[in-house]
């Protein structure tokens, strides 16, 4: 059995896809509005806990260099080498969510953005839940995803196999909504990464807030 064998998928991925991830989705200007939108509500000095944090931009950084205190947690060594590195204001832990103790309340808001789709809809299910209980009440929740139905289904993602579980977006909304989270804010629109084995792909980001009691 290779060392891949034992890794979570999602790691043998990103730690392929390194810089050129964020150079493929640098153009995402949803999730640009998704931070800004975030960044709004926000008060000074927040403690945000940055799920799927990749290569640190540009959700750490924009977080970083609005002022706040960023723990950036993702499941790919290369990924947060280079989180740490281009973004040394934030820390960084290599770290599976899903295995990742939270206390209750510990952060004044949460971001997820893609760091669900290798996950089945049971741990997203549970994931959401999770982050939801992490954050204070009234605090915030930013997650993004790819809003199919499928399950477990194979395809190529910037030139890499992988196997992708999602849910549809009035069901993922639906999931948000159970955790206890009030969404506030929905966009929905198609992006092309810049890749050259990048195929258009549906975006469903959602800003959410946590209920109080």
């Amino acid at each position: 059995m290779t060392e891949e064998d034992h890794r979570a998928p999602a790691a043998v991925v990103f730690d392929a896809l390194g810089l050129d991830y964020e150079q493929a989705f640098a153009g995402s200007a949803p999730h640009r509005e998704s931070l800004r939108r975030l960044l709004e509500l926000l008060p000074p000095g927040s403690r945000v806990l940055d799920v799927g944090s990749g290569t640190g931009r540009p959700t750490a950084r924009t977080l970083t260099e609005a002022g706040h205190r960023v723990l950036g947690v993702d499941v790919s060594p290369v990924m947060v080498e280079l989180a740490a590195r281009q973004v040394p204001g934030a820390e960084f832990r290599l770290a599976d969510i899903r295995e990742t103790p939270l206390d209750p309340a510990s952060f004044d808001a949460v971001c997820a953005y893609f760091s669900l789709l290798q996950m089945s809809r049971a741990e997203q299910t549970a994931v959401v839940a999770k982050l939801a209980r992490a954050v204070r009440p009234g605090g915030l929740v930013a997650l993004a995803t790819v809003p199919l139905d499928v399950e477990d289904a194979e395809g190529v993602f910037m030139g890499q196999p992988v196997r992708v579980t999602s849910f549809t977006a009035e069901a993922f909304t639906r999931l948000v909504t159970g955790a206890g989270l009030a969404v506030l804010a929905r966009e929905q629109a198609p992006f092309t990464p810049a890749h050259p084995e990048a195929t258009p792909e549906p975006h469903l980001f959602l800003l959410a807030r946590r209920e109080a009691g």
